[in-house]
């Protein structure tokens, strides 16, 4: 057996860069899993509207979330087994946290998506890049670096080009301040995952318990919003409607948030928030390719995007300011 590294040791900085770089892969990677709900969720409800014509959008929206996460909860079961015997109160806390920072931001988002433009939603929904610098320096006292700050403003006008979003058009009503609402309880669910207490809790128990949550929370507004019980069971009575709620639940819940609550404790909420912004660039790459494979398989008509100049620039300083914040000077060899 090979004798653990100490901190004074040569190799301790070149492992944990090494380990902080698969962190940063493995929130990356989080990032791609969740843009693949975006073609799929569109997808979804076009295909739905033309099985059931009709409910309002809330409908569809608030069931998909209620099943995508209980399915991941009953998914959780069957993975973890046994093991949810152990459930700490920790761990039933963190879950609780993060299940209704989550679902409360939702709710927010998918209303206020209503009464706004798709760019200004999802500009204003990145509001947390900002924020968990702000509660970095001013609750925790521990002022981020000038590249933070640096990375923090270039992803903020990556996404305002990448949203298209027109300044003239921005106003501040219903739709925006509910956008701000969840753009805050989202940041409260990125810093709710690192909780120093929660350090030693198992990924896969708190997870389960977050699933749960979310689904709790969102079946009660689609029991609201529901034509009928006979819509509930129409809605997912077909083959592709089928197949894109196993995505949803399989790569998008799964795949996407346990990745993001096993690694995000090794980079930390600030510069997390950042890599988090990859999504909405990964979210635009997929729409060059993803919809017309969707709509053929859901007959239904959705093209895919274009590469725009917008799509280049915004992309690009995304992936810049990431690129500068999670850079490393190489440690100086000491003499002997």
């Amino acid at each position: 057996m090979e004798p653990a590294l100490s901190p004074a040791s040569p190799a301790a900085p070149a492992a944990a860069a090494a380990r902080r770089l698969e962190a940063v892969l493995m929130l990356v990677l989080a990032t791609g899993c969740w843009a693949v709900s975006f073609p799929v969720m569109k997808a979804l409800a076009a295909h739905q509207s033309r099985l059931i014509p009709g409910p309002d959008s809330w409908f569809f929206a608030a069931l998909g979330v209620g099943f995508r996460f209980g399915l991941a909860a009953l998914c959780m079961v069957v993975l973890t087994g046994r093991d949810l015997r152990g459930l700490t109160r920790g761990e039933v806390s963190q879950g609780l946290g993060l299940g209704l920072f989550g679902s409360l931001g939702m709710v927010f988002q998918m209303d206020g998506l209503a009464h706004t433009s798709a760019s200004t939603s999802a500009f204003l929904t990145q509001g947390y890049v900002l924020l968990l610098p702000l509660w970095q320096a001013v609750v925790q006292r521990r002022p981020p670096g000038g590249r933070v700050w640096a990375g923090c403003l270039a992803v903020i006008a990556g996404v305002a080009i990448l949203s298209g979003i027109r300044w003239n058009r921005m106003t501040l009503g219903r739709g925006e301040i509910e956008t701000l609402v969840a753009s805050v309880l989202f940041t409260g669910q990125i810093l709710w995952l690192e909780r120093p207490a929660y350090a030693g809790n198992d990924t896969r128990r708190f997870s389960f318990v977050m699933f749960a949550v979310m689904a709790l929370c969102a079946l009660p507004f689609a029991g609201f919003a529901a034509p009928s019980i006979q819509a509930v069971r129409q809605a997912y009575s077909s083959v592709p409607a089928l197949v894109f709620l196993g995505v949803l639940v399989v790569v998008c819940t799964l795949g996407g948030y346990l990745l993001m609550n096993r690694w995000q404790r090794e980079v930390g909420a600030t510069e997390a928030g950042l890599v988090y912004c990859c999504e909405p660039v990964f979210a635009s790459l997929l729409a060059l390719v993803l919809p017309v494979w969707l709509g053929r398989f859901a007959a239904i008509d959705y093209p895919n995007e274009s590469v725009t100049p917008r799509l280049l620039a915004g992309g690009g300083l995304i992936l810049l300011a990431n690129l500068l914040v999670q850079w490393r000077r190489p440690p100086l060899p000491s003499g002997d």
